[in-house]
């Protein structure tokens, strides 16, 4: 351990060391799990001292929590969310969301895994774990109000329990399952969920196309995503299963 760490780095020096040693953290988990982290692994792994990583975090669990925000930054989850907001109404945003989920979640899809398979036994991955699902639930809960406040939330769905279905929908396993076993891209899992969400939980099924209403099959991240075996009922010309 060593004192008088460094919190908030004056110099780019030491900025760089810092987004190093959080770069390394992120590297260890991904491909080792959390097992593995410990503060002379990501010296290792970034290329410092030891004693240069104590400097910038004293211990582990400082290191952990500081990694939520630098994920966050690296793969861009405020410009993404900022499309979601920036929606002209409810179902826009709820279209939005979707191609939300499928860009950020699985481009953070390794460190979730690794975060929540470790959740149980590591108190770090658990503080991690607790860190990430706040953020999740204010975002799941403001698309929720939103789509109350403009009167399009269907029955029985109230705020809390819509908010809790999109969070659900963004658990690590179940991503996984899409986009890595049944090997979904992009596009088919923002089209597919965006045409789970309309119809579970807007009151007409519709969405928002050219400032007008259109059933979900029109949206397009849905049309993007035809031939790929969705909606349902529909021929496929390629094979995602």
């Amino acid at each position: 351990m060593v004192r008088n760490a460094i919190s908030d780095p004056a110099n780019a020096r030491s900025r760089r060391t810092k987004t190093a040693l959080l770069d390394a953290a992120r590297a260890v988990i991904e491909s080792e799990g959390f097992g593995a982290l410990t503060m002379a692994r990501v010296a290792e792994q970034a290329g410092v001292t030891r004693r240069a990583a104590y400097l910038h975090f004293p211990s582990r669990t400082e290191l952990v929590a500081a990694l939520f925000d630098h994920v966050a930054a690296r793969e861009g989850l405020a410009d993404s969310l900022a499309r979601v907001w920036s929606a002209p109404d409810a179902r826009a945003a709820l279209t939005e969301w979707a191609a939300h989920v499928a860009r950020y979640h699985r481009r953070i899809l390794a460190v979730d895994r690794a975060s929540a398979a470790a959740a149980d036994t590591d108190p770090d991955a658990a503080a991690h774990r607790a860190q990430v699902t706040a953020g999740q639930l204010a975002a799941c809960r403001r698309v929720a109000q939103r789509l109350a406040r403009e009167g399009i939330l269907a029955q029985p769905w109230t705020t809390s329990s819509a908010a809790e279905l999109l969070w659900a929908l963004l658990s690590p396993d179940l991503i996984t399952r899409l986009t890595v076993t049944r090997r979904w891209d992009e596009t088919d899992l923002a089209g597919r969920l965006a045409v789970l969400l309309h119809r579970t939980l807007n009151t007409d099924g519709g969405c928002l196309v050219s400032g007008s209403r259109a059933k979900p099959a029109s949206c397009p991240q849905v049309r993007s995503a035809r031939g790929r075996g969705w909606p349902p009922g529909e021929p496929s010309q390629t094979s995602s299963a």
